[in-house]
């Protein structure tokens, strides 16, 4: 599982950076701790519509939508194998792109991120840093990491994970989320202003032009652990936090799930699901540094959470040449460096 920072381009990058630079001197949004016998290798898991969850600079966009855009269109291989992960088709990626709204994480979170390799798209699973500027779709879900273009799915379930890359001041194990869907459709995000330390209101879809300033949020927002145990990251340093964000569900409407949306795997419960064998195990999935958590070489790969075949035939797992049964080379840009 990589670590990786904010403002790090990271691997395999399918565009250029159209991220806003991150803030990476405010600390993560701290999360209450789980009461009870709770396990702490426990998943945990936020809704993509809690106030709260998302920051940013009111007025301002974290990303910029429209150079996204051309940096796949100009580049249609690229454009065909974004649109493969997120379940589109080639021609729909700008009308899509153009319907996600670009926030900032708070909260360290867990993804599965795409690399573009040899023609065919990589995965991997990581966190993400709070900062990371992220497109996100209508019910919350981070799609993009906007310093490289990729686009994101939810993350596979693992059991003692190994991590690779550098921890960040802050980091924490236990602070670590997934982003579930939100049932119903967000209208508008409440969104945290760290350069303010005010609080505003976002219309999905808007890049900033229509920001209001709101009243902050009454209560944190309050994780969902499941019962199953799936990651045991090591530890890191703590750091100051700054004020709690208060938080109080996002305005929402009772509208279906839009069906051009990919579906988001975690339940809103927060249970994470990955792939299954036959009897009901979950198989090794292979991390960035080529090994399954267990330390030893894995000769296959993850089907990844979405288990699209990229147009060239091979499987939508790492590959390194564009074949399938390998997994992808080591992180080349070290996060936090």
């Amino acid at each position: 599982m990589f670590l990786q920072s904010a403002s790090a381009t990271g691997p395999d990058p399918f565009t250029k950076s159209t991220a806003r630079a991150p803030d990476t001197s405010q600390s993560p949004a701290p999360l209450p701790s789980p009461t009870g016998s709770v396990d702490p290798n426990a998943t945990r898991s936020v809704s993509g519509s809690a106030a709260g969850l998302y920051g940013g600079t009111r007025k301002t966009a974290s990303c910029d939508v429209e150079q996204q855009v051309r940096f796949l269109a100009d580049e249609p291989a690229k454009n065909a194998a974004f649109a493969s992960v997120l379940g589109l088709r080639a021609e729909e990626v700008p009308a899509y792109l153009r319907g996600l709204t670009p926030l900032q994480l708070r909260v360290d979170t867990r993804v599965t991120n795409h690399g573009f390799k040899s023609g065919s798209p990589t995965s991997y699973q990581a966190v993400l840093q709070a900062g990371t500027a992220v497109l996100v779709d209508d019910h919350g879900v981070p799609r993009v990491r906007c310093a490289c273009g990729n686009p994101l799915t939810p993350p596979v379930a693992q059991k003692s994970p190994k991590t690779t890359g550098t921890p960040w001041p802050g980091f924490q194990p236990s602070q670590v989320v997934v982003v579930a869907p939100s049932v119903t459709t967000v209208n508008v995000f409440v969104v945290y202003d760290p350069e303010d330390n005010g609080w505003f209101a976002r219309e999905a879809g808007d890049t900033g032009t229509k920001d209001k300033e709101t009243p902050p949020p009454t209560a944190s927002p309050s994780p969902t652990v499941s019962d199953s145990v799936t990651d045991s990251p090591s530890p890191s340093p703590d750091s100051p936090s700054p004020p709690p964000p208060p938080s109080s569900p996002a305005t929402e409407t009772s509208e279906p799930r839009s069906p051009e949306r990919p579906p988001s795997d975690p339940a809103t419960g927060g249970t994470e699901t990955g792939p299954t064998t036959p009897d009901g195990t979950t198989p090794d999935v292979t991390t960035p540094d080529g090994t399954t958590p267990d330390g030893t070489t894995n000769g296959t790969t993850p089907e990844g959470p979405t288990g699209r075949t990229p147009p060239d035939g091979t499987t939508d797992g790492p590959t390194t040449n564009g074949t399938n049964g390998t997994t992808p080379e080591g992180p080349t840009d070290q996060p936090g460096q």
